[in-house]
């Protein structure tokens, strides 16, 4: 287990440049991808973090052979998997950790036609339901069972058929699982309301290379004609947005001049834009993004001058793992906006601390927010506080950057799970942290 807490003595500008991780949502989709498939598969630009590390492990555990060829690529062989270890204390212990144990059902299901899994964990941001996953395997044939008791799930089928499916929300994991599934089934499975996330996008890419034949990749409607078996194949992720997201808030924050290089520009979608309403300045060069030093950013109005909304969307709408990086920014810009988090209803409940920094802020009801900004007449205050999970962590951690004086951040453990080598990346920039 990692030491618990961080000490930040705030107010410093940060200067230099910052490269993102590979993108953590992206990994516990295409890690999984391997079980598919007898052949090797590497995928590189893995990062090092827990949810990632501990979802490898579950992979060895059922005899996926694992060899890290560097920092961050791996190759993968499922070629003598070992079900067994599904019914272990192992694997139950470590899977009910993780949320990303989920993505391991459509591959086992898809390829040994059985499956289970128990109750996974992850963020307590709110229900995160699993309905749609289970809902799309069934549809393809299988037979889903719940196990109240033991908290475990339990999928099975002889055979998967290709079938027309309407997701009932558009879940990313969920898309994910489905198409893991299908690539195997017979026939022909329309999925329509499928998620189009970059992350979704790249598992298709990766799974076309093994020799999957999926059809309308990007889009909301996905075409998947089944084939007999899957090959190995090369993947590269891509950079994390939500990093690069919550770089941009802490170069804003902390009036710094920073590069974010490999930032992925082509696969941020509408982040950019959003962080230009906050009235931040972008310098896209290439595949960087520079944050040039600002004393003050004003956040823009809506065209008939009405205060502005910023509001989470499935892809590609505003993510809403940017939410709360958002909801600090916008504590030292100039003007007002209403943050409304309609994805996940416990996602503010951090704004608290924020309150106690002294910034402005209206919890007007679990998913919505109204910060008046401060617009640097006064600095935030250090305070002691305790992270709630990842990202809301990160935006307290950029709060701390921006505060007068020493604040220290409990429960950092919330932050290892989504942000790698966190400290000495933002040491390596002039910030002042450590873990104690």
């Amino acid at each position: 287990m990692t030491l618990d807490a961080f000490e930040v003595i705030g107010g410093q500008q940060l200067s230099g440049e910052i490269v993102p991780q590979g993108a953590k949502n992206e990994a516990l989709q295409v890690l999984c991808a391997p079980l598919l498939s007898a052949e090797k598969v590497t995928i590189a630009n893995v990062p090092q973090i827990q949810d990632v590390l501990l979802l490898i492990e579950l992979l060895e555990g059922l005899g996926v052979k694992v060899e890290k060829t560097s920092a961050d690529t791996y190759t993968f062989q499922a070629d003598e998997i070992d079900l067994i270890y599904l019914n272990s204390a192992e694997f139950l212990n470590k899977a009910s950790k993780i949320r990303g144990s989920v993505m391991l059902i459509g591959p086992l299901l898809a390829r040994f036609g059985k499956a289970f899994l128990p109750k996974p964990g992850g963020d307590k941001i709110g229900r995160r339901r699993l309905d749609t996953h289970f809902l799309g395997l069934q549809s393809l044939g299988a037979e889903f069972k719940f196990d109240a008791e033991l908290n475990v799930y339990f999928v099975e089928a002889k055979v998967l058929r290709g079938t027309y499916i309407l997701m009932d929300e558009i879940s990313v994991t969920g898309t994910a699982n489905v198409v893991m599934a299908a690539v195997l089934a017979k026939g022909t499975t329309t999925i329509y309301n499928a998620a189009c996330e970059p992350y979704v996008q790249q598992l298709c890419k990766l799974l076309n290379r093994m020799g999957a034949r999926i059809s309308g990749v990007g889009s909301n409607l996905l075409i998947i004609e089944g084939v007999e078996s899957l090959g190995g194949a090369e993947h590269r992720m891509l950079p994390d947005m939500i990093e690069v997201g919550s770089f941009i808030g802490l170069a804003a924050m902390t009036q710094s001049d920073l590069t974010i290089t490999g930032a992925g520009v082509a696969d941020l979608g509408i982040i950019p834009h959003m962080f230009e309403r906050m009235g931040i300045e972008l310098e896209i060069q290439g595949d960087n993004i520079r944050i040039p030093a600002q004393e003050h950013y004003e956040i823009q109005s809506f065209i008939d001058g009405s205060i502005m909304t910023i509001y989470d969307a499935p892809w590609p709408g505003f993510t809403p793992d940017l939410m709360s990086i958002m909801l600090v920014v916008a504590t030292q810009a100039r003007g007002s906006v209403l943050i409304h988090q309609k994805m996940f209803e416990s996602r503010l409940f951090f704004v608290d601390k924020l309150i106690d920094m002294g910034a402005q802020i209206i919890l007007c009801d679990p998913h919505r927010a109204t910060v008046i900004g401060l617009d640097r007449r006064q600095a935030l205050r250090g305070i002691s506080m305790t992270s709630p999970d990842i990202r809301a962590g990160v935006a307290l951690l950029i709060a701390a950057l921006s505060a007068k004086g020493k604040s220290v951040i409990h429960n950092v453990n919330q932050i290892d799970r989504g942000y790698q080598f966190i400290e000495q990346r933002l040491k390596n920039i002039g910030a002042q942290i450590a873990r104690v």
